[in-house]
């Protein structure tokens, strides 16, 4: 059996205190899993959109950085917007 893996009866050996201190973890990991998701989606993204040559030089030109920039921001912008409106109706 992997050593990573937690069975029913591993979980149900913890007080509660530690299954709360688990929960809290397994949260953040899933919080960072989603940020890591999003920043991966922005950058394809964007990097689809704004870059339209090659990189030769290692550094974007001036329209591709302007684009990166804007393209960055809505994403942002629709990516808040998003989670404003699915706040609302938990409410």
């Amino acid at each position: 059996m992997d050593n990573t893996t937690i069975s029913e009866s591993d979980l149900a050996r913890l007080n509660e205190k530690d299954k709360s201190e688990l929960r809290t973890i397994l949260n953040n990991e899933a919080q960072k899993s989603r940020v890591q998701s999003t920043v991966h989606s922005l950058t394809d993204t964007c990097f689809t959109k704004c870059i339209t040559g090659n990189i030769k030089s290692g550094k974007l030109d001036k329209t591709e950085e302007s684009c990166m920039a804007n393209c960055a921001e809505r994403f942002l912008d629709a990516s808040k917007l998003t989670m404003s409106h699915l706040q609302g109706m938990r409410n």
